[in-house]
């Protein structure tokens, strides 16, 4: 039986984190995808000033990365990939691991960055556990942190309202480091603050509180992305890395927005000199193309479950979808052209311009605080007294008629740019904030 489509109906489609009584009214569709733009369908054509979602650092419509799916396509369109290996999966994890200057490590692949986390903290529990720690099970993580909507990814993260609705299917035992944002300190910091270094000894305190024997892991942002682009203090990873190691705890980088190039190095670990034991990845390893994730694991932790009959199964997870070939013909187009374009140091090179285009808001009425680092800033908006996420959700809607299409988190407007973005693009984004803050206000 087949059904007739219903033109123009928007009823059967419940959209994720959209505010969907208010989409109803004002609702924004986009009919194409073009390098940097997007163009709606009333005709607007915007500026894609956040990468999609984070996660489309070579823009829209990369020829190269289409070819390569649609040759997939006619090879080998699915692939198993429990107890059945396909050659271009384990060419794709090795060129990861190397991208991430860990060439002994393993990678073990997803589908999202929800999954990569959910990943990653079994993983952290069940090293621990082969090792004969089994009482390792409790997981940091931290305020205004946000991995993912799993539930794990929630029971570690930070953000409250996510929290809020599940707090009974939460994994029980997680604490929370506090986060390391104080405006009165930091405000209008370009790259990492030079207050807040302090704020990692509080996880010594949370080992003194339950016992370094309990923890299992840490996992924590590099840079805070979906909470407002908040850097870490100088020496701030640094210190969190020092503790983990002096407690045997395991210390989990979730790099699902930082990584493949967005602080102008492959991963934030290498920007920042830190190295975790774990990196949770997606988004931009293949340009949002095809949904792919993963975890790169220190290889001490796949070693450790490596014990018992060679006929039974280690690690039992994974999931019907992990190193699809079509994602992962994506992921292998999409280190082709990171490194043939060299835009990793693209992404450097402009990241100068997006800090001066919007640390130019500075003193401009309404503008709380601006931060940046790399290719990635926010813009904190005061709020309307009474009506948190009010004025943010109206400077996103008039953006988009001053050509900008921006990342609305409540009061905070995030900016992460395609790193083959023109510098002009980059440039006019302040003026198209203030246009549209000036729009927003006469019209309410």
């Amino acid at each position: 039986m087949t059904s007739n489509a219903r033109p123009n109906d928007r009823n059967a489609l419940w959209l994720p984190y959209t505010a969907a009584r208010r989409f109803a009214v004002h609702p924004r569709m986009i009919a194409r995808a073009e390098r940097c733009h997007y163009v709606l369908e009333d005709g607007r054509r915007v500026f894609d000033s956040i990468s999609g979602l984070w996660c489309c650092p070579l823009g829209h419509g990369h020829a190269r990365i289409a070819e390569a799916v649609q040759r997939q396509m006619l090879d080998v369109d699915y692939a198993p990939g429990f107890q059945m290996g396909y050659r271009p999966a384990f060419d794709l994890a090795a060129r990861i691991a190397d991208f991430a200057e860990r060439p002994d490590d393993k990678v073990f692949f997803v589908n999202s960055g929800s999954e990569a986390v959910d990943t990653a903290l079994k993983m952290a529990i069940g090293y621990h556990r082969a090792r004969g720690d089994a009482a390792r099970t409790r997981l940091i993580g931290r305020e205004r942190g946000y991995h993912g909507s799993g539930m794990g990814g929630i029971s570690v993260g930070g953000i409250v309202p996510n929290r809020r609705a599940f707090s009974s299917m939460m994994i029980p035992g997680v604490d929370h480091l506090p986060h390391s944002y104080n405006r009165a300190e930091t405000a209008f910091t370009r790259g990492q603050p030079a207050w807040g270094k302090h704020l990692a000894d509080e996880l010594e305190r949370l080992v003194g509180l339950h016992d370094a024997s309990t923890i299992a892991a840490v996992i924590v942002e590099p840079v805070a992305g979906s909470t407002g682009v908040l850097p870490p203090p100088v020496g701030y990873l640094e210190r969190l890395r020092e503790i983990c190691t002096a407690h045997g705890i395991l210390l989990i980088f979730d790099e699902v927005i930082t990584g493949f190039g967005r602080l102008g190095a492959p991963f934030a670990a290498q920007a920042f000199g830190v190295r975790p034991d774990m990196i949770t990845f997606a988004k931009a390893v293949t340009n949002a193309v095809i949904p792919l994730g993963g975890v790169i694991l220190a290889p001490e932790i796949h070693e450790a479950f490596l014990s018992g009959p060679d006929h039974l199964i280690e690690f039992a997870h994974g999931y019907t979808y992990s190193g699809h070939p079509m994602a992962i013909a994506a992921g292998h187009a999409a280190l082709d052209a990171l490194a043939d374009d060299n835009l990793v140091a693209r992404a450097a090179s402009l990241s100068g311009a997006l800090a001066d285009t919007l640390h130019s808001l500075e003193g401009t009425p309404g503008i709380a605080d601006v931060r940046s680092i790399g290719l990635m800033a926010a813009v904190d908006l005061v709020p309307i007294p009474g009506q948190p996420g009010l004025r943010g959700m109206r400077v996103f809607e008039a953006a988009l008629d001053q050509g900008l299409y921006i990342r609305l988190t409540g009061d905070t407007l995030a900016v992460a740019p395609p790193f083959v973005a023109e510098e002009a693009d980059i440039r006019q984004i302040a003026s198209q904030v203030q246009a549209a803050m000036a729009a927003a206000d006469r019209v309410h």
